[in-house]
């Protein structure tokens, strides 16, 4: 097809738009001054002709020269284009509804008078018919059934209209009592459910402008909407607005937020709708409360100008695949676990039982949102439908997503009652053969009704994969456009934050950009809800310390209490308060060393909820793989705090077995999922330099590794039992274990005094965050050791036990065999 020039289809500028929202203004000013002029006359004629009070004839005249306005809007409505809302100002915009409201309420009324009227008219010729069939002679027009005043006394005359009226409505009323008797509560509740909005009424304090940290999400919704609610340029430029908008994203990323934004920032009515509303006890209720909120969506159109939104929040309580609704949730097929699937423990996610160890990842921060989410629908057996219908014959649903999909294709259809009316008269004319097809050029057929003018779109949002939800609601033509919400990353956590913090009494301190980096980077796992929680609870603890605004420690403390809660009162003895503190130095130096493109977040030593200790960490960029050696660096971070408390008390504590379950779990995954094996043995230089001798140290130095990993390895996991299915993967990942113990020893050994110092500050301060973490890191100058795995001294003492003679490992070697 051909393209209009950009002249004819783009939309008006703002000077057009002001144009011809002034020429309106003055239109209306005319027919106002009209109507003013007018009505003395009209008055006096009520007054002097009709002899009506002055008061009634005052109200009678005010009402007249509303409904001339009225009139007037109605008539230049039909033969003068309206301004166009694109780029138009707030006054156009404010003005825009007061007309529509206008025109709405004169047509309804000027509708029902002429219906009326009829009404009336049918009525009394009727009456006509009957008096002169039962009476024989004629009555006046207008008081038809005056007549019978003559014929029956007045007793017996009430007694007879009394009678036929209770015959006439006692029927149906009983049954339409008897109906919601029986079906009203039941659709009573759903209704409730629904809720209408239009423009104007509907403020939940939450603008476009407050939806943060989606920056992407929210355009592409905007330009969705904008379309919606005024996109006539659009069509007639030969575009197709997107019938349905899908909104995916875990809970808590601000679908439910940006929809109310849309119902408070645009010009078009919307209906909000859970999905669990639309679940009816009886067959076909469901499909009731569908055609029910369609038709209230559709009388909000046309009330509006011809657009209304439907949102549909948890629409995959409906839009589940019906294979699935059916028969129940089928298990998700195996497939390779990341590390966040199998050590992920407590509602923050934690990598150790014991809640000491935290690092955010994009994988960590989808299992925390998708965490938050309601729990799934249990299984359904397959024998509940044969009991159910045993027990309550004809019960159940389940047919709303099927009316919700017919009700979304037939939204561009012509209205039933036209399309019949029209092929009624139609085929009577043409059945008639004389009647000619036109006269003098005019028509005499009926013209195939046209679509609705009123537009019905869908809004949904799910916390459920795409794959999850029916093909037939997610194609193109019905929720075809799908918007993804992330969970907030640091720079979204930070844009909220700005918002927030906005709103607020706070230190002036907070609003230095380093500060607000920081901020965002200690809260992973936060949502916007979150922020706003953590920004007001900071502002209580200020008001109760009687300060007006709060500042760093009150906003560190507020996080803390959500994250952990609140800090549970216990006291250290100084030995186990400084065990502790070197504890989770261990974890803090070992992640600053070996783990690059990691900052640590949160350094702690006071006992919240399960945990005695807390080090917390961030990737600093956003990841989807990881490589042996990142892997191998995060067992390192685990082993960290064994490797300090050997170093220091020559012993362990038990706060260790988190940790080890941990490096355990991580060292499996390795060997049985990724095909990361253990490194061969590298002397870096040292040892024999006879060839058999340097095999024999390597072989015994590969078999201390793996005595050490055995000694250390946590078989409670299930993972450890499933994924090292042969002796010989036990082996690998035994010597991972042993690489790992080994190079955090040497580190924590090599930079003792560096890690007592860490420690001495944690003493201290018991909780260090932020920058101030990276800060005390850098500042103790730790070094990564040049490993001798020769030197006996670096190994523990169980690990220098051969289990073979000497004699026994060169003749092995000699052979050129080996177990592995």
């Amino acid at each position: 097809m051909s393209v209009p020039s950009s002249s004819s289809v783009g939309p008006a500028s703002r000077s057009d738009s002001d144009a011809l929202a002034l020429a309106w203004r003055r239109l209306g000013r005319a027919a106002t001054a009209v109507a003013l002029l007018t009505s003395p006359a009209f008055f006096l004629t009520l007054v002097v002709v009709n002899d009506w009070p002055i008061w009634v004839a005052v109200l009678v005249t005010l009402f007249a020269i509303a409904a001339f306005r009225g009139l007037v809007d109605l008539i230049c409505h039909r033969l003068i284009e309206r301004p166009s809302l694109y780029n138009a100002s707030e006054r156009t915009k404010a003005e825009d509804v007061v007309f529509r409201r206008r025109r709405w309420y004169w047509r309804t009324r000027f509708r029902r008078l002429v219906l009326y009227a009829f009404i009336a008219l049918v009525a009394l010729l009727l009456a006509q018919l009957f008096v002169r069939l039962l009476l024989g002679t004629g009555a006046p027009f207008f008081t038809p059934l005056s007549a019978f005043n003559e014929v029956f006394p007045e007793e017996q005359r009430v007694q007879l209209a009394l009678q036929n009226s209770l015959i006439f409505f006692q029927l149906p009323l009983l049954f339409f009592v008897n109906f919601m008797i029986f079906f009203g509560p039941l659709l009573m509740f759903g209704v409730m459910q629904m809720k209408a909005y239009e423009p104007g009424e509907s403020d939940w304090g939450v603008r476009l402008e407050d939806v943060r940290g989606q920056a992407d999400s929210k355009q592409e919704v905007e330009r969705v909407i904008t379309l919606w609610a005024a996109g006539e340029e659009f069509k007639k430029a030969g575009g197709k607005p997107e019938r349905g908008l899908l909104l995916i994203g875990a809970p808590g990323t601000g679908k439910t937020m940006l929809s109310k934004a849309i119902a408070t920032s645009f010009n078009s009515p919307i209906m909000t709708m859970p999905g669990s509303g639309f679940a009816q006890t009886f067959i076909g209720l469901d499909v009731v409360m569908v055609m029910i909120l369609i038709a209230r969506a559709r009388r909000l159109a046309r009330k509006w100008g011809g657009t209304c939104m439907i949102f549909i929040d948890e629409i995959d309580a409906v839009g589940m695949r019906r294979n699935a609704l059916a028969g129940g949730y089928g298990e998700s097929s195996p497939g390779v676990r990341r590390t966040e699937d199998v050590l992920f423990f407590g509602d923050w996610g934690d990598i150790t039982p014991t809640g000491d160890l935290r690092l955010e990842t994009a994988a960590w921060r989808e299992r925390i949102f998708a965490q938050r989410a309601e729990a799934e629908r249990a299984l359904r057996d397959e024998r509940q439908p044969r009991i159910m219908r045993m027990m309550f014959p004809g019960m159940g649903g389940g047919m709303a997503l099927n009316q919700l999909l017919v009700q979304m294709d037939g939204m561009d259809n012509p209205p039933v009652l036209k399309k019949f009316f029209t092929k009624k008269w139609n085929t009577f004319l043409d059945a008639m053969y004389i009647v000619p097809g036109s006269i003098f050029g005019r028509s005499l057929r009926r013209k195939p009704p046209r679509p609705r003018a009123e537009q019905v779109y869908f809004i949904g949002a799910t916390n459920v994969p795409l794959n999850a939800l029916d093909p037939a609601l997610v194609r193109p033509g019905r929720m075809g456009r799908h918007i993804f919400f992330r969970t907030p990353t640091k720079d979204d956590r930070q844009d909220v934050f700005d918002l927030y913090l906005g709103k607020v009494a706070h230190d002036p301190d907070l609003d230095r950009p380093e500060r607000r980096d920081e901020i965002a980077r200690i809260t992973g796992g936060y949502s916007p809800a979150m922020i706003e929680q953590v920004c007001s609870m900071a502002l209580t603890y200020a008001h109760s310390d009687g300060r007006n605004a709060f500042h760093w420690d009150d906003l560190i403390e507020a996080m803390t209490t959500i994250e952990a809660g609140t800090a549970s009162g216990f006291e250290y003895i100084p030995d186990e308060l400084r065990a502790v503190a070197i504890h989770e130095a261990g974890h803090a130096v070992a992640s600053h060393v070996y783990m690059d493109g990691v900052l640590s977040t949160r350094l702690s030593v006071k006992a919240r909820g399960a945990s005695g200790g807390h080090h917390q960490a961030i990737e600093t960029e956003e990841r989807l793989i990881r490589f042996r050696h990142e892997q191998v660096a995060r067992i390192v971070w685990a082993l960290g705090a064994m490797a300090a408390e050997r170093v220091f008390y020559g012993e362990n504590s038990q706060g260790v077995g988190g940790d080890l379950h941990a490096a355990t779990t991580e060292a499996a995954l390795m060997v049985g999922q990724w095909g990361m094996g253990a490194e061969p043995v590298d002397l870096n230089g040292h040892g024999p330099a006879d060839p058999t001798e340097r095999a024999e140290l390597e072989w015994q130095i590969g078999r201390r590794f793996e005595r050490v990993g055995r000694e250390i390895m946590n078989r409670s996991s299930a993972e450890v039992g499933d994924t090292l299915s042969t002796p010989a993967k036990v082996r690998q990942a035994a010597q991972i274990l042993g690489q790992a113990y080994i190079t955090a020893y040497c580190l924590i050994a090599h930079n003792r005094e560096a890690v007592a110092e860490v420690a001495d500050a944690m003493v201290s301060r018991i909780e260090i965050h932020g920058d101030e973490v990276v800060r005390l890191l850098d500042s103790v100058g730790l070094e990564a050791p040049e490993i001798d795995l020769t030197d006996d001294a670096i190994w523990p003492k169980a690990a220098l036990v051969e289990d073979e003679p000497p004699s026994v490992i060169r003749a092995r070697l000699q052979r050129g065999s080996t177990e592995d």
